[in-house]
């Protein structure tokens, strides 16, 4: 007897022809959240890792492990070779640097836009413009279990919620952006994720809003939203107690120095948050000039060695060679396509003297 998950799967392959409902919009049938996890499953065993790996995040976040957090990797992935080749030596590295550091992979699949550009890879996975979105969502959790099979925890930004379902069960760790952190439907999202995420502070440097986020997510929500089988369904969470703030910055300049440091912490206790923080070493902190994020992490671990144990993560764009490159027909192989990165050879360096000085 088919069950109801295998009856849809056989609707969706026999309904995918593009349909029209108005003269300035068309639609595409996509596989459900339900469908896509039976047809690329995560084992009980991987499982058990995510789980366990998101309990050593939130234990670093929480102050219980004195480790630092590093979430890095590419801006965004364009190319699923080159992420593996990537996701690889940093696991090999790990085991290296893991008595002061948690390495977790960037594994960012959508792309937010101030206007227009590419959006990600679940968006446009052939990098054309033709928008196959079906091929995009079992490409990039793909990828991501193969990845989870190297051992490595995994991050990304949950920027459409409709995504979150597809991959959400695959991660250790998420971001909520700068200018999504306002966004009721994203503090609803986050209050029902089983996993730390990290609100950015918005574009202008403030912080309200962030601890604003964060003290939304923390609670029980009621909201509307669609169930693993794409039905239209009323979402009951149960809040989220690991929620942090991220500082990247502003357009006033970066924020990861120890006064503007110490202005954070200040502004997430009187909200009577934890002063957890996560400094993002690239966007605003960096100008968006890459190599200047060994500066930014030097600064950090200043600052840690000084006594400040609230600075308990960071975050880095890296990707296999430095900087970035247009979205052409022909491309470097391992070169970001999005925001400049710092290259393969200056992360595992960086890597590797951060937790020297980090052993004292």
């Amino acid at each position: 007897m088919n069950s109801p998950v295998s009856a849809l799967q056989l609707s969706l392959v026999s309904n995918n022809s593009t349909q029209s409902d108005s003269t300035q919009r068309r639609t595409r049938p996509l596989p459900t959240p339900a469908v896509l996890r039976q047809r690329l499953p995560l084992n009980a065993l991987l499982a058990e890792q995510v789980r366990s790996q998101r309990e050593a995040i939130r234990n670093i976040l929480h102050g219980h492990d004195p480790r630092l957090l590093v979430v890095i990797g590419p801006c965004s992935i364009h190319d699923a070779d080159a992420a593996l080749d990537y996701a690889q030596r940093l696991a090999e590295l790990a085991p290296q640097v893991e008595d002061r550091m948690l390495l977790v992979m960037r594994a960012y699949i959508e792309k937010p836009r101030t206007t227009i550009g590419w959006k990600g890879l679940v968006y446009d996975p052939q990098l054309d413009g033709s928008g196959d979105m079906a091929g995009g969502l079992e490409l990039s959790r793909r990828l991501m279990l193969q990845m989870i099979e190297l051992g490595l925890p995994l991050a990304s930004e949950l920027l459409q919620p409709l995504v979150a379902g597809y991959v959400d069960d695959l991660l250790g760790w998420a971001a909520i952006g700068a200018r999504t952190s306002e966004s009721q439907i994203h503090r609803e999202l986050v209050s029902g994720l089983d996993m730390p995420v990290g609100f950015k502070n918005g574009t202008d440097g403030s912080m309200g809003i962030a601890i604003d986020a964060m003290r939304s997510a923390a609670h029980p929500h009621q909201h509307f939203g669609l169930d693993e089988l794409g039905r239209p369904a009323l979402v009951e969470t149960l809040g989220n107690p690991d929620t942090h703030l991220v500082l990247r910055g502003g357009n006033q300049g970066p924020n990861f120095d120890a006064i503007s440091v110490a202005g954070a912490q200040a502004e997430l206790n009187r909200a009577g948050v934890e002063a957890a923080i996560m400094v993002d070493c690239s966007h605003a902190n960096s100008g968006k000039d890459p190599m200047r994020q060994p500066e930014i992490l030097h600064d950090v671990i200043g600052q840690r060695l000084a006594g400040n144990d609230n600075l308990r993560a960071v975050m880095l764009e890296s990707h296999l060679f430095d900087g970035n490159q247009p979205l052409t027909a022909q491309l470097e192989y391992g070169v970001s396509i999005t925001d400049g990165c710092l290259g393969w050879a200056g992360t595992e360096r960086l890597l590797l003297d951060a937790a020297e000085r980090l052993r004292g």
